[in-house]
């Protein structure tokens, strides 16, 4: 089974009624205390269908494959920012590999032009 990153999952590991809140802070890299509080403040405010989609998403939803809950923080990190901002990141990744391919290519040409030096170095590591 293919696991997808970029799906809302829930958090049943810290939960603390369905793991919306959890899951939602995870999804977009969140405190969860600051999702639960914005929720509770929401609540308490009148917007009286909140409870009501809480309750709906909780029971929808997927929870979060345990694999997904052992990414280390940079894989982590990666796919938060493929969530929120898809663009930003293809555009970032594409720039790095041009920024690789630049120095490749950098390399490439010293090692392969007429540098009496590094062939004198090489020489001597012989």
């Amino acid at each position: 089974m293919s696991v997808r990153r970029t799906r809302f999952y829930l958090d049943k590991r810290n939960k603390r009624f369905m793991g919306v809140c959890s899951g939602v802070a995870d999804y977009f890299g969140w405190e969860a205390t600051w999702v639960r509080i914005g929720f509770a403040a929401l609540t308490i405010m009148g917007v009286g269908f909140l409870p009501l989609v809480y309750l709906a998403v909780g029971f929808i939803a997927d929870p979060k494959p345990s694999m997904l809950y052992n990414e280390s923080p940079e894989d982590r990190q990666f796919w938060k920012n493929v969530r929120v901002a898809p663009q930003r990141t293809v555009r970032d990744v594409n720039a790095a590999f041009r920024d690789a391919d630049r120095r490749l290519r950098h390399i490439e040409a010293y090692v392969t032009t007429q540098n009496s030096s590094l062939a004198n170095e090489i020489e001597k590591l012989r």
